[in-house]
């Protein structure tokens, strides 16, 4: 064996010492390392491909080739794990399909640059620093633009026990570990670099390991989570609207009475001033019990993606308008501007798009208690949902992502969107119940096990107990400070020993 893999070994190095056959490479093992994350979950093919890469980088003669090496990496990486953002364009392909090459292109390339200024900042350095500018550069992605926190490398874990360190670190520890283990198991030595990762990854699934869901409490609240499955294409088209009502409202009036019912984003296809028959009908369907649901509102010229929670009685209880908006999807950045040239908000049903609400707060749910609103892409920032229940007299019961994930296909797009709401759950130690128009609809508990769900493409409504919450933990509590504290020190000790090494080199 290891002579039949000689050849193989000689070519990877002939190639790794020129700049950009060895980017290209980098760009297969980033394509590989993404194949960890949903809805492939082969998570133990990302920590050898993060190895090859942190041995490619050695050979990078200059900070140029160092950052062909990483930014490769990352294009290989989103190229794959972000491919489903090609859909929504194909949703209205005659007005919007043209920019889709350009949408991944640009959104899959900006994106990598993040990962070859660390590389590039940490060329001819130890892969300790490289690690640590890693992490934080993908902390920082989180922020920039409007941020987008989206297939980070700890997401491999979501679907492994190793998730349940989120409730310490997030998502930036989970990154640290799975860019940490491949790196440390090359410290010690070529042949540790898959033993070490696979042992601690091993240990890590016998000790973290939730195990199972309970068995629901005595007298816990019965949620119902309402999939009508309403088709982008067809969402808004004057033939179907009446058959995907009717749905909403069926699904509604099934069975007995739950205790709460949700109902997804933008559930119904009138603005709010003009959906009062449409509430109504809702109520009587509810039997009494709130409806939550996702709505579009007008106030003036400005529009909003909102969410109400109407009570027992069909009144309108609570309001939360949509804060963090989808850049080139809900509105365009000079869209007035943009208009001129054809380019729309994708999902923004007037003007330049929809108005930003004042930021994630709680809402009071009759017979519920708090509940935390997140209007699909709010999901994902971790960051915002632990402002929104830093409080704890205002701690919410649950979270409820009510989102439309009809705009990104079937492969893995919405697969991604639900492992995310899973790592929500286990940094709150809180339920969610999260409510998709297509699906994935899921009940996930404060651990992120998912308790029920109604599938991709599913036309239903399940009834599922409401999780217990759990106490508000470090990640919760303290958010990203101690992680930027552990990274700072982790870059000055790498900085500190590279320093030292240089010095008995040059002795």
């Amino acid at each position: 064996m290891h002579d039949a893999l000689r050849p193989a070994r000689r070519a990877v190095r002939h190639h790794a010492t020129r700049p950009l056959p060895r980017a290209g490479l980098a760009g297969f093992a980033g394509v590989l390392a993404a194949l960890g994350l949903a809805p492939w979950g082969l998570w133990w093919l990302t920590l050898p491909a993060l190895a090859l890469v942190l041995v490619l980088r050695r050979h990078a003669a200059t900070r140029r080739g160092a950052f062909l090496t990483g930014w490769g990496f990352g294009a290989g990486w989103f190229g794959l794990a972000l491919s489903w953002v090609v859909e929504p364009f194909f949703v209205d392909a005659a007005r919007d399909g043209w920019m889709a090459p350009f949408a991944v292109v640009l959104l899959c390339g900006g994106l990598a640059v993040f990962w070859g200024v660390a590389f590039a900042a940490a060329h001819r350095r130890g892969d300790a620093l490289l690690v640590a500018l890693w992490v934080a550069l993908e902390m920082a992605r989180g922020v920039v633009f409007t941020g987008f926190p989206w297939a980070m490398p700890g997401h491999v874990f979501i679907d492994t026990p190793v998730a349940q360190l989120a409730a310490l670190g997030g998502a930036p520890l989970l990154s640290l570990i799975a860019l940490g283990l491949p790196a440390a198991a090359l410290a010690i030595g070529a042949r540790a670099a898959l033993p070490i990762p696979a042992l601690a990854c091993l240990a890590a699934w016998i000790v973290l390991d939730p195990g199972p869901a309970p068995a629901p409490r005595p007298g816990a609240p019965v949620v119902r989570l309402v999939q009508p499955n309403a088709v982008q294409a067809l969402k808004w088209d004057p033939d179907w609207l009446p058959v995907f009502h009717q749905r909403l409202m069926s699904l509604t009036g099934q069975g007995d009475v739950p205790d709460l019912v949700i109902w997804p984003e933008t559930a119904l296809p009138w603005l709010l001033d003009q959906s009062g028959d449409a509430l109504a009908e809702g109520a009587a369907a509810a039997r009494g019990a709130p409806v939550m649901l996702g709505i579009q509102r007008r106030e003036a010229a400005r529009y909003y993606n909102s969410a109400i929670v109407m009570d027992g009685a069909g009144e309108i209880a609570a309001l939360y308008d949509k804060a963090h908006l989808v850049p080139f999807g809900e509105y365009v950045p000079f869209g007035e501007w943009a208009a001129r040239f054809g380019i729309h908000g994708l999902a923004a049903s007037e003007g330049g798009g929809y108005t930003p609400g004042p930021g994630l707060h709680p809402v009071a749910v009759p017979g519920i208690g708090l509940a935390l609103p997140l209007i699909c892409y709010e999901g994902i920032f971790a960051r915002e949902v632990n402002a929104a229940t830093a409080t704890e007299a205002l701690r919410p019961r649950l979270m409820v992502l009510m989102t439309n994930d009809a705009w990104f296909g079937t492969v893995s797009g919405p697969y991604q969107h639900l492992a995310l709401a899973r790592l929500r759950a286990i940094e709150q130690r809180m339920p969610m119940a999260r409510v998709a128009n297509t699906g994935v609809s899921a009940m996930i508990d404060a651990r992120g096990r998912v308790t029920a769900r109604l599938g991709l493409g599913e036309t239903g409504a399940i009834d599922a107990p409401l999780p217990p919450r759990g106490a508000a933990p470090a990640y919760a509590r303290l958010g990203d400070a101690p992680m930027l504290a552990v990274l700072a020190l982790l870059g000055l000790a790498a900085m500190r020993r590279n320093r030292l090494d240089r010095g008995r080199a040059g002795a």
